[in-house]
Parts: structure tokens; C-alpha cells; sequence
């Protein structure tokens, strides 16, 4: 019975992408409640799936409408998201970070008044301090848990209400252009992508300010992998 649930949620989930988020979730509405109970729940296969679903569902304007239209349930929903990305197994952490950069993101020609505060209430339910917990996440020693917590960074970052935060954040500024707390290949891409998408974005130099904006064009023009030069002097008589 668990895998027959489990395929008609992502049978729907599929389907809903393919049609329309909010012409399937109309006329099969027990599918977008159960997607809801799912992610909110305990066992890890079926908030899995539910968090999956949700990512699928909030990847575009019309299914974050359709979720925004659950008014305190999904505020409910995505605090309980910010908790299984605290503390569950590794897996289904690296799923729910997935889920809130699909849910967060919105494209440039989509930043109506009305969308960007919405995605910045979605963003603030997630738990008192969301940017700071996203940070200790990336922080820790897991590439996967850091790669994808740089990417919900990534998500927001071309957002004004985002951009705030981060430099009202202390030390956050600082820890996007430190090149020391990415060690391997992928989180030097995933952290490369999060400045470029600052970059792109029209409001970074307001926002930021100009020393701070000059730093992430410094770091998106040395490219990921640059490795600055340290200068050894010689020593007179030493071998």
C-alpha cells in the first residue's frame, strides 16, 4: 500500500509539471493535501517523497501560487522543512535543500512586489535565523549537505530582500568570497555559481556596496579554481 501511495504522489507530481500545477491540484485536490501531510510527517520514505514532490511542484510561478493559495499550512510545511534539513539523515537533508532552492528561486522577469514577499516569507518560516542555519549547514564537513546549501543561496541571491539579509548577516559577505571553506571541485562550482548569480543581479551593487560588490567581481573574474600565489623569500646560507 506504501508504494502505491508513494507512485500516485509522484505520478501526479510528474503530471502536474507536464500539465498545469493548478488545473491538477484543482481537480484532484486529497493529491496537493497529501504531498502537504507527507512532508510534514516522520518516516523518512514518505517525506522524501513529499519534500521531492514539493520541489517539483514550487519549480514554477504557477505551482508556487498554487502553494502559496494553503496560506498557513504551507508556512507550517516549510518549518518543518527547516527542521528535517537540521536533523535528519543526510539523504533527506540534501532533499528538502534541493526543495527550498526549487521553491525560492524566482527569475528576474518574475520579481513582482507580490512574489518577492512572498518568497521571503516562505524563506523566514523556515526558522528564526534561516540564513545563518543554511550557513552552519554548509559548514560542516558532508560536500553534498554544503554543496546543496550553497545552492538554496544561489536560489534567493538575485532577490533585494535577500541580498539584505546577507550583508546585515555578520562575516557573510566575507565567507561568500573565501575561497578557503570550498575544498573540493563541486563546492568550489556551487560556490562560484552563488557569486555569479550576485553579479547578474541588478540590485547587488546597491545593495552590497562598492567594496563588496568589487570583491565578488574580483572573485567571479579569477574564475573557481584560482589559487593565489604565495611569494617565498630566500634565506642567505640556507640550504
Amino acid at each position: 500500500m506504501l508504494f502505491l501511495v508513494l507512485g500516485l504522489v509522484k505520478f501526479f507530481g510528474n503530471l502536474a509539471i507536464l500539465d498545469s500545477p493548478q488545473q491538477i491540484c484543482e481537480r484532484y485536490p486529497a493529491f496537493l493535501q497529501k504531498v502537504l501531510h507527507m512532508a510534514e510527517g516522520h518516516e523518512t520514505t514518505m517525506v522524501g517523497v513529499g519534500v521531492d514532490t514539493l520541489g517539483v511542484l514550487g519549480s514554477n510561478i504557477e505551482g508556487k501560487q498554487v502553494l502559496q493559495k494553503t496560506g498557513s499550512r504551507f508556512h507550517n510545511v516549510l518549518q518543518r522543512l527547516g527542521e528535517h534539513a537540521r536533523s535528519a539523515p543526510t539523504d533527506l537533508r540534501v532533499r528538502c535543500l534541493d526543495a527550498m532552492a526549487s521553491i525560492m528561486f524566482l527569475p528576474p522577469d518574475q520579481h513582482t512586489d507580490d512574489l518577492l514577499a512572498m518568497a521571503e516569507s516562505w524563506f523566514r518560516s523556515l526558522c528564526s535565523r534561516p540564513l545563518e542555519m543554511l550557513r552552519s549547514i554548509a559548514s560542516q564537513p558532508f560536500p553534498e549537505l554544503h554543496c546543496a546549501a550553497l545552492k538554496v543561496f544561489t536560489a534567493i541571491a538575485n532577490q533585494p530582500w535577500a541580498q539584505r539579509m546577507m550583508v546585515d548577516s555578520p562575516g557573510f559577505v566575507e565567507y561568500i568570497v573565501d575561497r578557503s571553506v570550498d575544498p573540493d571541485k563541486d563546492s568550489k562550482d556551487a560556490k562560484f555559481e552563488l557569486v555569479k548569480a550576485l553579479i547578474n543581479a541588478k540590485s547587488t551593487a546597491q545593495v552590497f556596496g562598492n567594496q563588496h560588490y568589487l570583491s565578488l567581481r574580483a572573485y567571479h573574474r579569477e574564475g573557481p579554481y584560482y589559487v593565489r600565489a604565495v611569494s617565498t623569500v630566500a634565506v642567505e646560507g640556507a640550504e
